[in-house]
């Protein structure tokens, strides 16, 4: 299955701000590009505004500002709104959307909204095309050009993309074989973010018989809340542990203590994640385990993107 990722179209080198540039992504559009495929999109081109153009600015309400453009006074709120709802089939294919940083129409945090006819502004603001996105799609993982320089956001939402591609291959409608089967994969993934939605999950699932849309709704909507922070260097750690304990009978005493030295050489910041996990992962091979194998904490995303050897 191809693993699309929306994507602000300058961000992919075209030529479509307001003074007639791009501010082309090198991560998005050469590494990730490997490996899925970005689906570019500018909202005020879509809406019919030109390159080069007038800048849009937010005003108003934080929480509900308008978007205007200051030199015609035009207000085009509504038509960035109605450009979002018009291609939410597609966005439905997605499994992530990179935007462009501090853009009116894009922006996903600290867009400037400012005071009607002044230049006083606060930096609260999100785009009008990106919150109707996430209004639209709230599971559907997020995240800007600028924060994807930042070694934990740039694994993080990677590593999201991927889980929910794995939850958009499930066959409908939803069976509650299937979701315990996604959830059994995702339970390292999941305990390493945020151990009591795991559990909560677990139960509810658990307790659902037949399985529901609603609940299949529910049930990614909190998982993909649930995995957007990144997760700690205490909490890898536990996972780390916990799985170790899967091999106690098959290592001998100097391969336990190799494994626990490593492990505890990550908590404290010596090495990177992905020392401890290349040794489970070769104890995993001289020592299969079915349960272990389907864990998608082992290998969440193809390892040539090496996000891991960052954390």
């Amino acid at each position: 299955m191809t693993i699309k990722v929306g994507i602000s179209a300058c961000l992919v080198g075209q030529k479509v701000r307001y003074d007639g540039g791009h501010k082309r992504s090198a991560f998005c559009d050469k590494e990730l590009r490997r490996h899925i495929e970005l689906v570019p999109f500018c909202p005020e081109v879509g809406i019919g505004l030109g390159t080069p153009r007038p800048t849009i600015r937010l005003e108003g309400e934080v929480e509900n500002p308008q978007a205007v453009i200051p030199k015609t006074g035009a207000n085009v709120t509504q038509q960035l709104v109605d450009f979002a709802i018009q291609r939410n089939e597609q966005f439905k294919q997605l499994s992530g959307y990179v935007l462009c940083a501090k853009s009116p129409s894009c922006g996903m945090e600290r867009v400037k909204v400012y005071t009607p006819g002044e230049n006083a502004n606060q930096k609260d603001g999100m785009g009008i095309f990106a919150r109707q996105l996430q209004r639209m799609q709230p599971a559907l993982p997020l995240e800007e050009d600028g924060r994807l320089n930042d070694p934990l956001l740039r694994e993080n939402f990677v590593l999201r993309v991927f889980v929910y591609a794995a939850w958009k291959a499930i066959p409908q409608p939803y069976t509650t074989a299937d979701i315990q089967a996604f959830h059994a994969a995702q339970k390292f993934t999941l305990l390493a973010h945020n151990q009591p939605v795991y559990r909560r999950l677990g139960r509810e699932l658990a307790a659902t018989s037949p399985m529901t849309q609603e609940f299949a709704i529910y049930y990614i909507e909190t998982l993909m809340a649930a995995l957007a922070k990144p997760a700690s260097r205490k909490n890898h750690t536990n996972v780390l542990q916990h799985i170790q304990g899967f091999f106690s009978d098959e290592l001998d005493g100097v391969e336990r203590q190799e494994l626990s030295d490593l492990i505890m050489q990550y908590h404290d910041g010596v090495v990177p994640l992905m020392s401890p996990l290349t040794l489970v992962r070769h104890y995993l091979r001289k020592h299969p385990s079915d349960y272990l194998q389907q864990q998608s904490y082992l290998q969440p995303y193809p390892d040539d993107l090496k996000l891991r050897y960052g954390l």
